[in-house]
């Protein structure tokens, strides 16, 4: 993760007299896992096949895409097939534009190297102290000395990135869930806090455009997510009255948005009388979770005006997606575009806080670009064109108003 080792990496892809040459060469390298500058190694990950494997028994493929229509993974890894794209799409200006988006890619690459290695936390060692490091890692390879793209803010936010797209084996969710069970209470509220957030935009795309607003087709399409959902409300509400009892007005307040954002899709699920099936085996956790936002409920329902969406402001209730490592390959792709990384990442678009007018505008920036690429590229849902991610303050505001309406 040395920025001076990844700077010589694309001063050895640059010497190639082209973009589309100097790409090639770093897009070679990634799918070798190995890079050389001057003559002399500088990067072998021999070690990448050998963790990839044990992953994919797992029943993760953490480094490949899903191809819907051939009905099978991607023979690239993912940072080669994004790199594939930019080869064919960008034809930079200039040479520190250049520059700028073969670094972009680089890091992207190693982004998902070090998705992998938060998979393997539990390996050996201590599975907390392990993603701590790959934390560690993240930062360094986030820091000043890279391309300045940011992808995750932890390792936690890593394993979402890495086992967001569709996987075939569903029960690996739940061996994963277990595993993630066995965390500390940092890393359990770091993982339960991103992942509610996104599971709340992304199930709320599922019922408003996959499945029409059918809540019956939204459970049978998402039987993978709703565990994970339930871990993360009840994780995150065990949090909230944790914070409540230290009077710590701030942890409320993250906490509190989180979990208004996980309960919006299908609050019936989580607190109703009659659990889908998906809950079957989280009979304990729906038993906590629902004690606890009874024991809270006035404390909570105050909390959640102070996230309101406002007309000028960005709020994660006016955003909802598809698939959420697809909003960072749109990230990628537009950095590299410009030759510009942006300093916010998935996490970033799930939530409004910190509120500065720096942060609001840069969300605000990022989900509306983001959204035209969707529009120029829309998916065919139920036999329709349309994008899969969606920036709507109009729809964000509806949402918000029946949610506190009904848990009200």
């Amino acid at each position: 993760m040395s920025g001076a080792i990844r700077q010589r990496i694309v001063d050895e892809v640059s010497k190639a007299r082209t973009f589309d040459r100097a790409a090639r060469r770093l897009r070679d390298g990634m799918r070798v896992h190995a890079f050389e500058a001057d003559g002399a190694a500088v990067f072998s990950g021999r070690w990448v096949k050998a963790l990839e494997q044990r992953t994919r028994q797992d029943g993760f493929h953490a480094l490949n895409d899903w191809d819907g229509k051939a009905d099978r993974f991607n023979d690239d890894i993912i940072p080669v097939e994004v790199a594939n794209f930019v080869e064919r799409m960008i034809r930079p200006a200039d040479a520190g534009r250049a520059r700028a988006a073969l670094a972009i890619l680089l890091d992207y690459y190693f982004m998902h190297l070090l998705g992998l290695l938060a998979l393997r936390a539990w390996d050996e060692g201590d599975a907390d102290r392990n993603l701590g490091e790959v934390t560690r890692l993240l930062r360094r390879l986030q820091d000043a000395e890279g391309s300045g793209q940011v992808f995750a803010r932890d390792a936690e936010g890593l394993i979402i990135i890495a086992t967001s797209h569709f996987e075939p084996d569903i029960a690996a969710y739940d061996r994963l869930l277990e595993r993630v069970r066995r965390l500390g209470t940092e890393h359990r509220v770091n993982l339960a806090a991103a992942h509610a957030a996104i599971l709340g935009c992304h199930l709320r795309f599922g019922l408003e455009v996959t499945c029409a607003s059918n809540l019956r087709a939204l459970r049978d399409d998402n039987v993978p997510d709703y565990p994970w959902l339930c871990e993360a409300v009840a994780t995150l509400l065990e949090a909230y009255a944790a914070a409540a009892a230290k009077g710590d007005a701030s942890g409320r307040r993250r906490m509190s948005e989180a979990i208004l954002l996980g309960l919006t899709p299908d609050p019936d699920a989580l607190l109703g009388p009659d659990p889908p099936a998906a809950l079957a085996g989280c009979q304990e956790q729906r038993d906590r979770l629902r004690e606890i936002f009874a024991a809270h409920r006035p404390l909570l329902l105050d909390d959640f005006e102070a996230h309101r969406p406002e007309p000028s402001a960005y709020s994660p209730f006016s955003f909802t997606f598809n698939f959420p490592h697809n909003l960072v390959k749109g990230i990628v792709v537009d950095a590299a575009f410009r030759g510009a990384p942006w300093p916010l990442s998935l996490d970033d678009l799930v939530t409004a806080l910190p509120k500065t007018p720096e942060l609001d505008l840069g969300r605000r920036s990022l989900a509306t670009t983001l959204m035209g690429y969707a529009l120029a590229s829309p998916d065919t849902i139920r036999g329709r064109p349309h994008p899969a991610i969606v920036c709507d303050p109009a729809a964000g505001s509806r949402a918000f108003e029946s949610i506190v309406r009904r848990l009200s």
